[in-house]
């Protein structure tokens, strides 16, 4: 009887660690509790590492969204950024994008709301009404997210978007000119304040919507703001000082929404999480916080994804005390090589990042296999980058990462090559250096045996294992010859 009763008891308890792990499977993405410089996703400690389209995949009209899902994940990508609707871009103008997914062809934008039946969009067809929903956008969003699930893709959503200029705010379903609902005539730079008039309610109806609407999915986040510092910028430092015109301009300002910009971003958060309360799911909020790089003074309340944009690796230094996630949300004004965006990728992920995300213009209507190869604005993106994305993915994900914390002072020297190291307490070391080689590197390491081995970021081919007993203290070691970067890794007390 007592063997039975035993028997029956380990039953329960093994029927209950398979549930809580398929409940876990089915939670929604979150900081990893172990490591919040990670994720915890369908069960497994993830990186997220993408080269994806350009964001209108589920309301551009013309857009086949399942073929471009099947690409990202059949070359290993597990992330994909979407705007929500509120933000649409004018057709082959917008920042010098000849084809761009963000800019549907006239008359079809597949917009949240519905279209009255009377007026003129200035994109094509009738004017908006912002009070009714357009069943068509959500049916699309629903598949979208969906297969991206299926997939094992995390989605992204931004909810708004700075305008930029006249020519955005021109085609902006908000604008007066665009809707039934005559919304006040606002100066556009006023859009994404609290002062922008009855514009505030609708905006707040429209966030409410696409969070209930996405709440049953594990797949999403949602972010506030694209860009929130651009249309009302504060300007909080320079990259280069020592410049002798263009100091305090963009490409070198780091620049910060203003206050009012930043109180309507608190509101909308709020809008999120209350939204939220109350639904079977509570998702992950992002703020995009500026250009860059910049030690952030203090976080919108709720937010757990730090995102940059155009980063360098001090942004992930700079900000790795605030125990959370620290996101490269957006590259790819650059031009066009491949090898631009890989080092980038592989600088942030090693300086300790969480999101590598790229901007991918091999994406278009009609190529929404990643192979338009004909020049399309101020990026690249191609099949290439995505493999050696992969490659990058892949290392990061044979490593134990939620041991795994940013290592400033292993490195001792690096000759001529800059160096960006993980490594855990139990002796287990990752290093991308950026730079040509070959060249001599100074580690000091604890006493011990290792083994070390170096990984062509190109290739993924590793070369050059050793093994070698230490007695502590430096440890020279010569790189093989390399190109634009290299990455090593290093395990103490066991093989690979």
């Amino acid at each position: 009887m007592r063997h039975g009763w035993t028997i029956a008891v380990l039953l329960v308890v093994a029927c209950a660690a398979v549930g809580a792990q398929v409940m876990e499977k089915d939670a929604p993405i979150r900081l990893h509790p172990r490591n919040p410089h990670y994720f915890l996703f369908q069960g497994k400690a993830v990186a997220l590492i993408t080269s994806g389209e350009h964001y209108g995949a589920v309301f551009n009209a013309d857009f086949d969204d399942h073929r471009y899902l099947d690409t990202l994940a059949a070359g290993g990508m597990n992330y994909t950024r979407l705007f929500g609707g509120s933000y649409v871009e004018a057709p082959g103008k917008s920042f010098g994008i000849v084809r761009n997914d963000l800019a549907p062809a006239r008359g079809r934008f597949v917009a949240p709301w519905a279209r009255s039946e009377s007026g003129e969009y200035a994109g094509g067809g009738n004017k908006f009404d912002l009070e009714k929903w357009n069943p068509e956008y959500y049916s699309r969003l629903h598949d979208f997210l969906a297969e991206a699930a299926k997939r094992g893709i995390v989605v992204e959503i931004t909810l708004f978007s700075s305008q930029y200029g006249e020519m955005q705010w021109d085609l902006s379903p908000f604008n007066r000119a665009n809707n039934v609902n005559q919304t006040d005539a606002i100066d556009w730079k006023k859009l994404n304040t609290l002062d922008n008039g009855n514009i505030l309610s609708h905006q707040e109806r429209y966030a409410r919507k696409l969070v209930r609407e996405a709440n049953a999915y594990p797949n999403v986040m949602f972010e506030i703001a694209n860009e929130p510092w651009s249309d009302r910028p504060v300007l909080a430092g320079v990259v280069n000082p020592y410049l002798f015109s263009g100091r305090d301009q963009y490409p070198n300002s780091i620049d910060l929404p203003d206050d009012l910009t930043m109180a309507w971003q608190a509101r909308v958060a709020e809008w999120i999480t209350s939204e939220e309360a109350s639904l079977p799911n509570q998702h992950l909020i992002a703020q995009d916080c500026c250009n860059f790089r910049y030690p952030m003074r203090q976080l919108i309340p709720g937010v757990s994804v730090v995102n940059f944009h155009y980063a360098y690796p001090e942004a992930v230094s700079l900000n790795y005390g605030l125990g959370k996630a620290l996101s490269y949300d957006e590259t790819g004004f650059l031009g066009r090589s491949d090898e631009t965006y890989a080092r980038q990728a592989w600088n942030f992920m090693l300086a300790g990042g969480s999101v590598f995300d790229g901007l991918d213009y091999s994406f278009t209507v009609g190529h929404e296999d990643g192979t338009d190869a004909a020049p399309n604005g101020p990026g690249g993106g191609s099949a290439e980058l995505r493999r050696r994305l992969r490659i990058l993915s892949e290392f990061l994900q044979g490593l134990p990462l939620l041991d795994l914390v940013p290592d400033p002072t292993t490195v001792k020297q690096a000759g001529g090559v800059s160096a960006h190291m993980l490594s855990s307490s139990k002796g287990e070391y990752a290093m991308y250096v950026d730079g040509n080689g070959p060249t001599e590197i100074t580690l000091t390491l604890p006493a011990g045996e290792y083994a070390l081995a170096w990984v062509d970021v190109s290739s993924g081919e590793v070369k050059n294992a050793i093994r070698f007993r230490h007695s502590g203290g430096d440890k020279t070691v010569r790189t093989p010859e390399f190109r634009n970067g290299m990455a090593m890794w290093v395990k103490r007390g066991g093989s690979f």
